[in-house]
């Protein structure tokens, strides 16, 4: 009976340990199911609100400074207030003043607001209470955006727990509409559309930071938690070639002077002969960047790099420059020209009927002859005057590669007709750009040697660091001398009866007036009675510093370049000699050679 008592006293003794761990595992299998299966969307949902965050710091976009570090575009601060809709509650706070604590509720709270931003209290409850009506638990929301400094700081000031102020960067652009076809503008939201703002976005953009933080279920960011992950870049700035100074006075000048020459519009540019800077680039209608919809379509883009006409005469002093080049004509050289062309099925002449004259390529230059002009440019080769024109630039976009630059068109020699064969010497038969012309004549007056067009001269880093924008080889198109004697021949030009208006006092000026027909784009026809004037030169003729070319579209008060355009360049010229102080010119003047 023992034995047996005993026998049952060790298998209760083992059942009810089995029991119990059976028991537990069966609770702990349910538990595991019910957190796994059961409940693993709500607790996910609740981990949700204690999870780690990842946040965005914010980075500022570079600005865009001219040749002195005087600001073109610049960022400047603005915020979004935004708010936390579900925490939004009455709240304790210490008056300041008396040291007793006060309740602030949610209207005193929006009031406050509203009264800061300027606007409705009423609307602002009516907004957020419609927005947890469809989402109690919501947790984001404006309040208001892209409010100035001055009004954050002012919200901040009220330490309303359930506001969060958002960084907002806004693009400025404090010279308004100077330079405004070369900077460029963005959109409301700070994305580049055009100009070097669209062209230099890497430089400009920087790149924005991350921190990661624990956040409670209220979505307030645990104390402690924070961890920086990755530091904001603030953008580059990008440093320019362009005078301000000198862009502001030009694009006066050239309001001035489309308006009175009635004018669809016009450009002037200015580039240092010996660096190949671009000084100033100015057109006229232009574009504010802080208003960009105000301005016509049509002149929101830029017109020196991307509008490619026919240059007109303003091409007779390369066909020159060519010809003494190859040693295929003689300064002192005479020929006789009558004013319409003689020669094969080409047909084009001079622009005033005249008897038979004896002209030297000086004199020819003087009063601009297309038909001498032509006589003595087809004493070169098709392929040799195509390839004097590629190495003056023609045909492929400048070393500064502006967003939509054009390049203009040279045909291939073997494609020219008869008529192209000869008008090309006169800029007639092909396409360039206002840049593309400026740093031809930049080549003329620096001894023949082109230096790539430099519109930026690099992206300066937070540290100082200057990464140099890369540009194009510089390219000895012609000798000194065949510059020289082609300069003689500008000289000659500007100082011929009728011309008194170029003469800047105290410096030689070499000049070149051109007209060209506008060309339909459609049919490739000429318009009847519109042109496409220009004045291009350099100063001091006897040791040029700048090139200025001036170009007018369509003027109808006077249609010809050595009507229209003078004025302009004079003007734009004067300025310049005198903004940088260069030397007047030796005296006396030399003889020039010009007959005709």
């Amino acid at each position: 009976m023992k034995s047996k008592r005993h026998r049952r006293e060790r298998q209760w003794r083992l059942i009810v340990p089995l029991g119990l761990i059976i028991t537990m595992l069966v609770i702990f299998c349910g538990r595991l199911f019910d957190l796994q299966v059961l409940s693993a969307a709500a607790i996910n949902e609740e981990a949700d609100g204690r999870r780690g965050v990842v946040n965005s710091l914010w980075t500022t976009r570079g600005s865009i400074v001219d040749a002195e570090g005087r600001p073109l575009a610049t960022s400047v601060d603005r915020f979004d207030i935004t708010i936390a809709p579900v925490n939004m509650v009455d709240f304790n706070r210490s008056n300041p003043k008396t040291g007793e604590t006060e309740v602030v509720t949610v209207d005193d709270s929006l009031q406050r607001i509203a009264k800061i931003t300027g606007q409705d209290a009423k609307t602002l409850r009516a907004e957020i209470d419609a927005i947890l009506a469809e989402d109690p638990d919501a947790n984001f929301a404006y309040l208001a955006r892209m409010v100035p400094l001055e009004q954050y700081q002012e919200i901040r000031k009220l330490r309303i727990p359930w506001v969060y102020p958002q960084p907002h960067p806004k693009r400025s652009y404090p010279a308004g509409a100077v330079a405004g076809n070369i900077v460029g503008f963005s959109d409301a939201a700070g994305e580049p559309l055009a100009g070097l703002e669209l062209q230099y976005d890497k430089c400009l953009a920087g790149a924005n930071g991350k921190e990661m933080y624990e956040r409670s279920a209220d979505g307030v960011a645990i104390p402690g938690t924070v961890v920086t992950v990755e530091k904001p870049r603030p953008g580059g700035t990008l440093e320019l070639t362009i005078d301000s100074d000198v862009q502001y006075r030009v694009q006066q000048i050239l309001a001035e002077q489309v308006t009175y020459q009635q004018a669809e519009y016009g450009t002037i540019t200015v580039v240092n002969v010996k660096t190949g800077e671009i000084v100033a680039a100015a057109e006229y209608p232009t574009v504010d960047p802080n208003v960009p919809t105000d301005a016509n379509p049509d002149d929101r883009g830029n017109r020196t790099f991307g509008a490619a006409l026919e240059p007109g005469s303003i091409m007779k002093p390369l066909t020159a420059a060519m010809l003494y080049d190859q040693g295929k004509v003689d300064p002192h050289e005479t020929i006789t020209v009558p004013d319409q062309w003689p020669h094969d099925d080409a047909s084009f002449g001079d622009h005033e009927s005249h008897a038979p004259i004896e002209m030297n390529l000086n004199g020819v230059l003087a009063v601009s002859s297309n038909v001498g002009t032509a006589e003595f440019g087809s004493r070169l080769s098709r392929e040799v005057r195509y390839d004097y024109m590629r190495k003056f630039g023609l045909a492929e976009p400048t070393a500064v590669g502006f967003s939509g630059e054009a390049a203009g068109t040279v045909h291939a020699p073997e494609d020219w007709d008869s008529q192209t064969n000869y008008t090309v010497t006169f800029g007639q038969g092909l396409t360039a750009t206002a840049a593309q012309m400026a740093s031809a004549y930049q080549a003329i007056g620096n001894g023949g040697k082109r230096l790539p067009l430099k519109l930026v001269r690099g992206c300066r880093e937070e540290d100082g660091t200057l990464t140099e924008i890369p540009g194009g080889e510089s390219v000895q198109v012609v000798s000194p001398e065949a510059a020289r004697l082609a300069i003689d021949g500008m000289e000659a030009m500007a100082r011929a009866p009728g011309h008194e208006d170029l003469a800047v006092p105290g410096y030689r000026v070499a000049t070149k007036s051109g007209t060209a027909q506008t060309v339909n784009p459609e049919t490739g026809t000429y318009y009847q009675g519109t042109y496409y004037t220009t004045m291009a030169g350099l100063a001091p003729a006897d040791d040029p510093q700048f090139a200025v070319l001036v170009g007018m579209y369509r003027p109808t008060r006077m249609v010809t370049g050595s009507g229209s355009t003078p004025v302009a360049w004079q003007q734009t010229m004067s300025y310049v000699l005198a903004k940088y102080q260069v030397p007047p010119s030796p005296e006396p003047y030399p003889e020039i050679d010009a007959r005709y």
